[in-house]
């Protein structure tokens, strides 16, 4: 009996690896060349974590499990709990501002969906310990910068721009009760994703007073920051996060992403936890989930037992990015081939036991060799070199008996001469990258 794959999980097989690699090795000189450190943490950890940041219901949607000891665990769907656990222990002694990243391997027990699934990577990056509009500009500048090196423009692809402090002040002088705020922020995210009708009974369920409904919307509708002002009452707590928004849009002019960059009220991140700027970047065409968002958490440290914070962060999962890549045709070319320095091949079999020594040698100095494991025809084995990708073609043959020396091919000239056997080794060694064996 054939056993599927868990439903909304992947198998990784060779080619798929070589995708899953490069993208997430994308993530990482993103990060490192902006000044960013690599960090991590256990796949399990305590429900109570997740359930501290995003509440009690949480554990619906987990992978939940009980050890031997009675105690109540969970695989991990996000790395931001631990992120803010790992800070805590160590908060007297990390040097400021914090600049982390990771790329988690992360489990979600929900239904799997077109670019969501159970299982996925998500790249992560946060700067902690810094006020300033600078760091929220820093980390949507890093998101920015990979898909820029992937080969997305902004004609593919927007950063929509809000802050949940803004919302949240004007929602309240219109009306909205305190109480309501967490379940119509939760509704607000999801206005552009579900159809009219739905987020309207969301809406309803979210703010009993039909007046409010009406003036939530038209706060909605709002389209620059300038309207805002005009159109609402704004205290001074409002006046103040609206000029952080214009201080960020001013930021990210100056680092030149004044293209991809948008305001956009509809943008409020549905988590509770976020204080100030939120962002979430899309596809201009709308045919996707967002790509990755995140924003302000200056109160999480707080929830952990740690001392209060400022935060910003982003993340960013491999699913959606991978189809937009794909729907844009970026990603096959853009991925790495295999490609071998040297394919080694016994004219006859008397040289096969010479042309396994020869390629563990190679292998030795650092070199990318291989061979066939059974002896073929020389033709067989040049389409074979071919086929990998090979550089060169080392062919030990009647040379070698003659006079030590072996023939090689490269591979995309046709071009070949007899080389010394040991001085083929000594220019392999030459040639290789990074320190080498002193012994062949």
């Amino acid at each position: 009996m054939k056993i599927p794959p868990v439903k909304g999980t992947r198998d990784f097989y060779p080619a798929e690896m070589v995708c899953r690699n490069w993208i997430i090795g994308g993530w990482k000189s993103a990060s490192v060349r902006n000044g960013f450190q690599e960090y991590d943490g256990p796949i399990i950890e305590h429900l109570r974590m997740f359930q501290i940041k995003s509440g009690e219901e949480i554990a619906s949607q987990l992978y939940c499990l009980e050890d031997a000891a009675g105690r109540s665990l969970a695989l991990r769907p996000e790395i931001t709990p631990t992120l803010a656990r790992m800070v805590n222990q160590r908060v007297n002694s990390l040097p400021r501002p914090i600049k982390w990243f990771s790329v988690p391997r992360l489990l979600r027990a929900e239904r799997p969906q077109r670019g969501r699934l159970r299982e996925f990577f998500q790249w992560n990056i946060d700067i902690i310990g810094v006020e300033d509009e600078l760091a929220d500009a820093e980390i949507i500048f890093c998101a920015v910068d990979y898909l820029r090196q992937v080969g997305l423009t902004a004609d593919d692809i927007v950063v929509k721009i809000s802050s949940r402090r803004m919302i949240g002040q004007i929602l309240r002088s219109i009306g909205v009760a305190e109480g309501e705020l967490d379940g119509l922020y939760a509704a607000l995210d999801k206005r552009d994703k579900i159809p009219p009708e739905a987020f309207s009974r969301m809406l309803q369920k979210a703010v009993a007073d039909e007046k409010v409904r009406l003036k939530v919307t038209e706060l909605m509708e709002v389209g620059s920051l300038d309207e805002i002002g005009v159109l609402f009452g704004l205290s001074q707590e409002a006046k103040t996060a609206v000029g952080q928004v214009r201080r960020l849009f001013e930021l990210l002019e100056i680092m030149e992403l004044g293209d991809y960059c948008i305001f956009d009220m509809g943008t409020v991140r549905g988590l509770a936890y976020y204080t100030g700027i939120v962002f979430e970047i899309w596809d201009r065409a709308g045919d996707l989930r967002a790509v990755g968002g995140g924003g302000r958490y200056d109160n999480l440290f707080g929830l952990f037992g740690g001392p209060d914070l400022p935060a910003t962060g982003f993340g960013m999962g491999d699913c959606v990015l991978e189809i937009l890549l794909r729907n844009k045709k970026l990603l096959e070319k853009q991925l790495p081939q295999e490609r071998l320095d040297f394919y080694v091949a016994p004219a006859s079999a008397e040289f096969f036991d010479k042309a396994v020594e020869l390629t563990m040698k190679l292998r030795s100095l650092g070199r990318a060799a291989d061979f066939n494991y059974k002896f073929l025809k020389l033709g067989k084995q040049l389409k074979q070199a071919s086929d990998r990708n090979a550089a060169r073609c080392v062919i030990i043959g009647e040379e070698y008996s003659a006079g030590k020396e072996l023939v090689v091919k490269d591979m995309a000239t046709g071009k070949q001469r007899a080389v010394d056997f040991q001085r083929f080794l000594e220019e392999a060694r030459r040639k290789a990258p990074g320190p080498q064996a002193e012994a062949l």
